[in-house]
């Protein structure tokens, strides 16, 4: 279903659950971040109703994550750390048009979302079959879930107001810049480090 050309490999998994305090600090930071963009997204185009109120349901639920996940930073007798940069999401961040019509800029917007949920979605799900923790792997289990879910709003979203651009082909490419990207990281025990 998410077309992903690279799987991720079972060291991070590993390397993530020998070091559980950088990998939930930076998912919190993560949740966070995506409800920011969706946020961002309903600043830039409010006249799309129907977007803007899915959107404003998808903050929501990403703010709430960020709650859960600082739930389970706290539960386990640690703080919060600091907010980190992700070269992997800035990375992606680079291949969206800057340039080009409204709907292109738009498509790209909502694609790189979907990119986003999509390779979260993944690491979701490996950690579902890979965790010793029962707590965390159905923590994980409920977000795959949510991830996969709001992959489809934005990949859906891109459809509909894609206008006439190629939608699946523009996808194709960010898939395949993707997979160079993620190529490269793997290394830390963040979520998409």
């Amino acid at each position: 279903m998410l077309g992903l050309k690279l799987p991720t490999d079972l060291r991070w998994a590993h390397m993530a659950e020998r070091d559980l305090h950088a990998l939930l600090t930076d998912h919190a930071w993560c949740e966070h971040k995506a409800a920011a963009n969706a946020l961002s997204l309903i600043n830039r185009y409010p006249q799309h109703t129907e977007m803007v109120d899915e959107l404003a349901r998808i903050a929501q639920e990403e703010i709430a994550h960020f709650g859960q996940v600082l739930q389970k930073v706290v539960a386990r007798g640690w703080t919060l750390g600091p907010e980190r940069k992700d070269d992997y999401v800035n990375e992606v961040l680079d291949f969206v048009r800057k340039e080009g019509s409204a709907e292109e800029r738009l498509v790209d917007r909502l694609l790189f979302a979907a990119m986003i949920e999509a390779r979260s979605c993944e690491r979701f799900k490996l950690l579902t079959e890979t965790m010793k923790d029962e707590d965390l792997r159905t923590f994980y289990r409920d977000l795959m879930v949510s991830e996969a879910n709001h992959y489809a709003v934005f990949i859906g979203f891109a459809r509909q107001y894609g206008g006439r651009v190629d939608v699946d082909a523009r996808w194709k490419a960010f898939l395949e810049h993707e997979a160079g990207v993620v190529a490269r990281y793997g290394e830390a025990p963040t979520m998409h480090g």
